[in-house]
């Protein structure tokens, strides 16, 4: 059986161009991430040296173990980017295009924006817009079936944390109503 029989290639029209500009390369994001890392070692270090990093009489002191972790990840960022600039004339590669990062970019915003609304208006009102929301401008999915599944989806949700196991989940306006 040839290769073209035995797989389904379904095409996306929603396919980033292979012709988009790139954002950034491999290498300005592994020397950013490594920075981060850099910085983040540096913090955890300072910080767990001020709680006590010696070994007490009863034992290691409580920055003992994450003083030397954060060590460790400082080394293996250091390693990482001075592999970066030793391999500076190689080409790196692309990380991402602008095509890519517009994808990345359309549920990256509303996952966030969910965060943020679920402080106000409680987790199964904002996870209903949210699911609603990917499914009409993200999936193409007919509105109705769109908020029909969302709607499902929030009441099963709601029932489930509400009633069932009784967790205290965010709420909002729309639970203090209807008296929850």
């Amino acid at each position: 059986m040839a290769a073209s029989d035995s797989e389904i290639v379904v095409e996306d029209v929603d396919a980033p161009a292979r012709d988009s500009p790139p954002v950034a390369s491999n290498r300005a994001v592994n020397v950013a991430v490594s920075l981060l890392l850099i910085a983040l070692a540096a913090l955890m270090g300072f910080d767990n040296w001020r709680t006590g990093i010696s070994w007490a009489p009863e034992g290691p002191e409580a920055g003992y173990f994450p003083f030397y972790l954060s060590v460790i990840l400082a080394g293996a960022s250091l390693y990482g980017l001075i592999a970066a600039f030793v391999k500076r004339s190689q080409d790196s590669g692309t990380f991402v295009t602008r095509d890519q990062m517009r994808r990345v970019m359309q549920v990256f915003v509303p996952t966030l924006l969910f965060c943020f609304f679920t402080q106000w208006l409680g987790l199964y009102l904002a996870s209903f817009l949210l699911i609603a929301g990917f499914m009409v401008f993200i999936g193409h999915i007919a509105w109705w079936k769109s908020l029909l599944t969302a709607f499902l989806f929030s009441m099963l949700m709601f029932i489930t944390f509400e009633i069932a196991f009784d967790v205290i989940m965010p709420k909002g306006p729309l639970e203090a109503a209807l008296g929850f």
